[in-house]
């Protein structure tokens, strides 16, 4: 099993906190060597995935939690977000999680923006992206630290 450190953030699922969750990831990327604009893909792709959370998954709920985890690696950073707040079993969730294919899961993943747009960016900044729709949305984001170690197979339909 490949060796990483896992970091796990919840915040409350309002827009004032979409800020907060920019800060760490940056921080993070910033610590492992990513480059300015690899972190600043990272800030909008984790953005995007959060401003929906905010906008779309507790729409009948008075609150809702926003749980965000951070799989550090040698090479590449997973970056995790879920619209239930509860904590990952981060192994477990990647083992059930699937890639992006937009004739589904633009269907099924509605939160994703009108048309999908929200989906789509995430796609064009992040090396590979990872959605399972069980239990509300987790979506799993990564970027490597070098992108000459992304697999063809990893990548996301879209980017081809």
């Amino acid at each position: 099993m490949e060796d990483f450190d896992f970091i796990e953030m919840k915040v409350p699922a309002k827009a004032e906190y979409v800020g907060v969750l920019r800060l760490g990831v940056s921080g993070i990327a910033s610590r492992m060597g990513f480059s300015y604009e690899a972190i600043e893909d990272l800030k909008v792709a984790l953005s995007e995935a959060a401003t929906n959370v905010v906008a779309h998954a507790y729409e009948n709920k008075e609150k809702g939690e926003l749980t965000l985890g951070f799989g550090v690696y040698e090479n590449r950073l997973e970056v995790m977000v879920s619209d239930q707040g509860e904590s990952f079993n981060f192994e477990e969730i990647k083992n059930r999680i699937g890639p992006v294919t937009y004739s589904e899961d633009l269907k099924s993943v509605s939160q994703m923006r009108e048309g999908g747009f929200g989906l789509f960016l995430i796609n064009a900044l992040m090396d590979k992206v990872e959605i399972n729709n069980e239990y509300g949305v987790i979506v799993l984001m990564t970027k490597y630290l070098d992108e000459t170690e992304v697999d063809v197979n990893d990548q996301v339909q879209a980017k081809q």
